[in-house]
């Protein structure tokens, strides 16, 4: 008995098979590009980010000028606070230790040290440096703030912690030079006994990525 052999569905399953296969090259081929790809974008904007710390106590002090031609110097590893009827005056040395340019925007006074633990504050409570402060990778630099507003309630609480020798926060707001990948460093500052004051870090919070905490 002789039985026909379908050549037309032979060829039909044959081409879908091979199609199939095509496929599944394709799909993978396409997955392992968009892994690359991904993986070169987080190397690059790697190479961009910031990341703000105090400076070094060896690291020379940071003479900081102010529009009204107030100048605070600032030792290594410190901050400095003054406060006058008319103004508050604050500064903080910091270093980046990140790969990128640090550009920085913005600030917020804090006097609830436990915030740290909480989170940043909403991005609309920063206030706005009137000039971006910009600090290169592996260098020192400062930031700077000032109140002038006496009905302002930071104005007052900012008064307050320098006149009784009170500890208080500073939130920073900075990204990097493409103006990208903000953050927020949470610098704690601490009286010390000859009138200074210490700079510590108590937290960094990730704005335009995803943040692990």
């Amino acid at each position: 008995m002789i039985v026909a052999f379908d050549w037309v569905a032979a060829a039909s399953i044959a081409t879908a098979a091979a199609t199939l296969v095509l496929a599944a090259a394709t799909f993978a081929s396409v997955r392992s590009a968009n892994r690359a790809a991904r993986a070169a974008e987080r190397s690059l904007l790697a190479g961009l980010r910031p990341l703000l710390v105090p400076t070094r106590p060896e690291d020379p002090p940071q003479k900081v000028g102010f529009m009204d031609d107030k100048w605070l110097v600032v030792p290594g590893n410190q901050g400095a606070a003054e406060a006058t009827p008319e103004a508050v005056y604050l500064a903080i040395a910091v270093r980046n230790v990140g790969s990128g340019i640090a550009v920085l925007h913005g600030w917020y006074f804090d006097t609830d040290l436990r915030r740290g633990a909480e989170g940043n504050a909403p991005l609309e409570d920063f206030r706005r440096l009137t000039r971006d402060l910009y600090i290169a990778s592996g260098e020192a630099g400062f930031w700077q703030g000032a109140l002038r507003d006496p009905s302002d309630p930071a104005f007052a609480a900012a008064s307050d912690s320098i006149r009784t020798r009170q500890a208080f926060g500073v939130q920073i707001l900075y990204g990097d030079h493409e103006l990208g990948q903000r953050s927020v460093t949470y610098f704690s500052v601490n009286p010390r006994d000859d009138e200074g004051w210490y700079a510590t870090v108590a937290r960094h919070w990730n704005i335009d990525r995803p943040d692990p905490r």
